[in-house]
């Protein structure tokens, strides 16, 4: 056991210990201490750790079992005293010393996945526990179980948000922003003259500012969703090119001269050899422009939209203080994001197989 995952284990078990004699809360009633006792036992149980190395499963089970125990004890408290924090911090020890040994352990692909969902899971109940135990106001901060409530009750509303944002005009514009940057890109590639004329004019237009263009757009393609497509095209627009540019000119020089001895043509070059060394590049722009594509689309829906979309019911509903609205709104946003992202990340892995960073 390193002296770090020693340190986390002993600290876990004095706050255990600490938690256990503080007060839980003013009125605590007696069928919430024996679950909090539970968890300060067992916490106590890592002053040993040290000593005796436990299986990763138990570690795991500790962590579980100390969220569940205070995601029950805050249930039932006003307002949380000193002892519950105690317990709170080691409960966030708890996760800290699982993940650490999680992460030093052997294992595949999977890991990339399972530590990334630990940790969001952690940082949920840490909120929870921190706006319940505060007793934060829920128009400055709303718990995640309210936030999922809202969600819940409002499926139809955040559907047709997300059909109005996301797949009309995020999709939309990104294909079209990702495919125009990349033609011209080519073109560029191609003439000179061109690189020398259209590369300041594709840095002038990625310096215009959102807040800017999107009412312009708004008034030349209408309140709809075209003039929020416009928009991420001028957003996108720019990181493919440049991008694409560069990754066009990563060929070697040995290859290229490979290719002329075998007589090789400027398409033929491209298809063959400069595109797939340049495939990584063209693949880090459309995985920026995922998250560009979603940002600009939301934001431009401030400026005019129909009554319909994630930016509107963003700017609406905070004007109506129902702020766990639009918490569910930036909820649907991140998780359309996320999933976008990956499903690039996805095509990216099965793509590019070949590189080294892949591979590795």
């Amino acid at each position: 056991m390193t002296r770090l995952q020693s340190m986390l284990a002993a600290a876990l078990g004095a706050l255990g210990l600490l938690g256990l004699g503080l007060p839980v809360a003013a009125g605590t009633t007696l069928v919430e201490l024996p679950v909090l006792a539970a968890f300060a036992v067992l916490a106590a149980g890592s002053l040993f750790r040290f000593r005796v190395v436990l299986p990763i499963w138990v570690d795991g089970a500790l962590t579980a079992l100390a969220g569940v125990a205070l995601l029950t004890a805050i249930g039932g408290l006003e307002r949380a005293g000193p002892g519950f924090w105690c317990l709170t911090l080691a409960g966030w020890i708890a996760a800290w010393l699982f993940v650490e040994r999680l992460t030093a352990a052997g294992g595949g692909r999977w890991k990339g996945v399972v530590v990334p969902a630990l940790f969001g899971i952690t940082l949920l109940i840490m909120w929870e526990l921190v706006t319940r135990g505060l007793n934060v106001p829920l128009v400055l901060l709303p718990p995640p179980s309210v936030i999922g409530e809202r969600i819940a009750n409002s499926l139809p509303i955040l559907w047709a948000d997300f059909q109005q944002t996301f797949l009309k005009a995020v999709l939309i514009g990104y294909a079209l922003g990702c495919g125009v940057g990349f033609v011209v890109a080519i073109a560029i590639d191609r003439s000179p003259f061109l690189q020398r004329g259209l590369l300041p004019v594709g840095n002038l237009i990625s310096a215009l500012p959102i807040i800017g263009i999107a009412p312009i757009m708004v008034m030349w393609f209408g309140f709809d969703w075209p003039s929020k497509a416009a928009v991420v095209v001028v957003m996108t627009f720019f990181p493919m090119l440049v991008n694409t540019v560069a990754g066009l000119a990563e060929a070697g020089r040995m290859e290229r001269d490979l290719m002329r001895t075998y007589a090789a043509g400027y398409w033929q070059t491209l298809v063959k050899l400069r595109l797939p060394a340049a495939a990584p590049f063209i693949f880090n722009a459309l995985k920026i422009n995922s998250t560009l594509a979603l940002i600009g689309a939301i934001v431009a829906e401030f400026f005019g939209t129909p009554i319909v979309g994630m930016g509107f019911r963003i700017s609406t509903e905070v004007g109506r203080m129902n702020v766990d609205m639009v918490w569910a709104e930036i909820a649907v946003a991140a998780l359309a994001g996320s999933a976008f992202f990956g499903a690039v990340a996805l095509v990216e892995r099965a793509v590019t197989f070949w590189h080294p960073s892949i591979r590795r």
